[in-house]
């Protein structure tokens, strides 16, 4: 299985309540260079950051849903996403930094900062 296949089903896992977001973000590929993977795992943060909206706004609980589904497919037919949504990303975040192997704890501690959790 390649990461863009194992990325899909963790996303899929996510969206039918199989894992928690924090649990799929934990399990994303190490050490990737791969934007389409870095694009990934920023749109599932933010679908955890988005919780509450999500839980106010149906209609944007749809979309993001969709969204997320949208890159879960490509990602199984090992697609690339649309170079727009890649660059979308990017301008958010031009130093986006996956799990290295050997640093598990640190990348914890930056995901409970990026979530805002203590």
């Amino acid at each position: 299985m390649n990461n863009k296949e194992y990325v899909s089903n963790l996303i899929r896992l996510v969206l039918t309540n199989q894992i928690s977001v924090r649990e799929a973000l934990l399990h994303f590929p190490n050490d990737t260079e791969d934007r389409n993977i870095k694009t990934a795992y920023y749109a599932l943060a933010h679908y955890e950051a988005d919780e509450d909206l999500r839980n106010r706004d149906a209609l944007f609980r749809d979309e993001q849903d969709e969204y997320l589904m949208m890159i879960a497919e490509l990602f199984e037919n090992n697609k690339d996403l649309p170079l727009n949504i890649i660059k979308s990303y990017e301008s958010y975040y031009p130093e986006i930094n996956l799990p290295k192997k050997n640093s598990i704890i640190k990348f914890a501690r930056k995901i409970a900062k990026f979530l805002n959790i203590k």
